[in-house]
């Protein structure tokens, strides 16, 4: 009786001890995350055509006036570098929440259709209807939402499955690509070049009318994915399992997918379909933190990274400028290859 005392006792401690490295593994990736996205969100403030040193950048956000620095960082460089923040964030959050909830890495919203369903309606706008701004915006958001009820909707028919939901989504994904072709194939050549800077996914022309909607959007929704992130990591274990430990699994599944859909159709709607981000920073966020705990909150951090640090490169690296779309795209799709060869060698998800 004694030595199975004791045993039972040094298998608790190896748990708690097991459990306490992963929160502190945890808690030092997610500080790094954040020192990293200050750091490289007050680099894109300071580097540009004229150099300001990180005191001026830090009294033109307080608000002081600076002699050169007030206009270029407070009115051109701010907002992009807070669009470039709040739209990767959302995309990362909102990635790895679809990616969470239906236990596999491709149930991203730039696989399964939603954003094409945001880029065939502003296209449409643009192309057909001759809008611009804030219409073209509301439009894409519209699609967006529209997309994701209907992607629903058809996978649910009968009992809700995953692999059904990514299956339909990638069918109205090409559906939706044929679309935007063919009315790209109709555009007159200026339209044309307005329609693919939207598509591509760019931060340049960056204004606070685009970048409050998405700031509001992520106070409201984003304290919500979070509140429901350890339900979201118990649906991993399968609906049934869910259910039998407290999971109210239809009411969770459905929560989620409105807050994601909404926060990804408004980030959209902003900086149109920044390519792959969705998709990496889930999985990426997920090596960095490791097994155990929601990967949401990293997975945003990833994503901010992702959309500064690309629209960086972009704009610097190279003897001519790129929108941030271009950039995650070359960084996306071997990325793609490699997680589908993973995929085919292990059989499983990540």
């Amino acid at each position: 009786m004694s030595a199975g005392i004791l045993g039972a006792r040094s298998e608790v401690r190896t748990i708690v001890a097991g459990r306490r490295k992963r929160m502190r593994r945890r808690g030092l990736v997610i500080a790094i995350l954040v020192i990293a996205v200050v750091a490289v969100f007050l680099a894109t403030l300071m580097i540009g055509q004229t150099f300001y040193g990180p005191g001026d950048v830090i009294r033109v956000i307080f608000g002081q006036t600076v002699p050169g620095a007030s206009f270029t960082v407070g009115d051109l460089r701010l907002p992009r570098a807070s669009l470039g923040l709040l739209s990767g964030f959302a995309f990362g959050i909102a990635g790895v929440t679809f990616q969470t909830m239906l236990r596999n890495p491709l149930a991203s919203p730039d696989v399964i259709g939603i954003s094409s369903g945001a880029s065939a309606a502003a296209v449409f706008g643009i192309i057909v209807l001759s809008l611009d701004g804030a219409a073209v915006s509301l439009l894409a958001l519209c699609g967006a939402l529209v997309t994701a009820a209907v992607i629903y909707l058809l996978s649910n028919r009968g009992g809700f499955g995953g692999t059904r939901l990514i299956l339909i989504g990638i069918g109205v994904a090409a559906m939706l690509e044929s679309v935007i072709s063919y009315v790209l194939s109709r555009a007159a050549a200026w339209d044309l070049q307005t329609a693919m800077r939207w598509l591509t996914g760019s931060l340049n022309g960056a204004e606070w009318s685009s970048v409050l909607p998405l700031a509001v959007a992520s106070l409201v929704l984003v304290p919500l994915l979070l509140s429901q992130g350890r339900s979201l990591s118990t649906l991993r274990l399968g609906d049934d399992s869910a259910a039998a430990l407290g999971v109210r699994v239809s009411r969770i599944r459905l929560l989620a997918i409105i807050a994601a859909v909404a926060l990804l159709a408004i980030a959209t709607s902003a900086a149109g379909p920044i390519a792959f981000v969705a998709f990496m920073s889930g999985p990426i966020a997920a090596r960095l933190v490791g097994p155990g705990g929601s990967p949401l909150l990293p997975a945003g951090l990833v994503g901010s990274l992702l959309v500064m640090l690309s629209d960086l490169v972009g704009q610097f690296a190279f003897d001519g400028r790129y929108p941030v779309g271009v950039i995650t795209g070359v960084l996306g799709a071997p990325y793609l290859v490699l997680l589908l060869t993973r995929m085919n060698r292990t059989g499983g998800s990540l």
